[in-house]
């Protein structure tokens, strides 16, 4: 009568570690993440959780900035007047700060680019990550509460709610 030969079950011999494996359940993989940025001190610190995510699943990182129409109201009831020229400026100043964050917090041993993109923050944000097909959405939220959340809302909170993937929101370190 033959045995059926012995399977392995867990473990691992001694002296050897168990190869490590990265996640591939099905809907979990990781290839591309999203972080928008706008340069502050909070959407820095949620890169830094982007870049850790993608160096454990080899992904690669995708930066946006939104650059917000600048209008400003005008006098003797012409309307509102948009100004081409600041924007332009933004957008050539966006990239390079794109650019030298790249080079600076993700250097090269992880995938990445960037886009700069005009519009309403949560709307262009959420539009990037549609024509990418990303995978996660790596967010900072600015700790706004109360009064000034209810007048500003809040992007983060926008992402959230209409995001067609996963959204990590990273909140502002707490200062006791």
């Amino acid at each position: 009568m033959k045995r059926a030969p012995r399977r392995r079950t867990g473990g691992h011999q001694a002296g050897k570690r168990p190869a490590v494996r990265h996640s591939k359940a099905p809907g979990v993989g990781i290839r591309t993440i999203l972080v928008p940025i706008d340069f502050s001190i909070h959407s820095k610190n949620a890169l830094k959780y982007a870049v850790a995510i993608a160096r454990q699943f080899g992904a690669a990182i995708h930066l946006v900035y939104v650059v917000e129409p600048t209008i400003y109201p005008a006098d003797l009831g012409f309307g509102q007047v948009v100004l081409p020229g600041v924007e332009d400026e933004l957008r050539e100043k966006g990239g390079t700060e794109l650019q030298s964050l790249v080079r600076k917090e993700i250097g090269e041993g992880v995938k990445s680019s960037w886009k700069v993109r005009t519009g309403n923050p949560h709307q262009e944000i959420l539009r990037e990550a549609e024509e990418r097909g990303v995978d996660l959405i790596v967010v900072a939220t600015h700790g706004h509460s109360g009064v000034e959340h209810m007048l500003f809302g809040s992007t983060a909170d926008r992402v959230v709610r209409h995001a067609n993937c996963p959204v990590l929101t990273i909140r502002p370190p707490q200062h006791v």
